[in-house]
């Protein structure tokens, strides 16, 4: 899978982050979208480096959405932690 075949992944995994976890986010559409986009090849990298669970060629395989999905939930979770909200009223 190419370059391009990644980016829609992460799109697509952004997309399905933001739907498993709704709220507000401080970057809007374009920062969940990058986030998704950063997750999709952070998970990749992952699921091959300490799962040994490579990730396959083909767009449609369940381990690659997997990982994508997972890898920018964490991206989404610690980007809300990190530039989350931080005025105190």
């Amino acid at each position: 899978m190419g370059i391009i075949g990644w980016i829609i992944l992460g799109l697509l995994a952004g997309a399905i982050a933001k739907i498993l976890l709704p709220g507000r986010d401080p970057g809007g559409l374009i920062g969940t979208t990058l986030i998704g986009i950063a997750g999709a090849f952070v998970g990749g990298w992952l699921s091959s480096r300490f799962l040994d669970r490579p990730v396959e060629n083909h767009f449609f395989d369940l381990y690659t959405w997997g990982s994508a999905i997972a890898g920018s939930l964490v991206l989404l979770i610690a980007y809300r932690l990190l530039f989350g909200n931080t005025r105190r009223d």
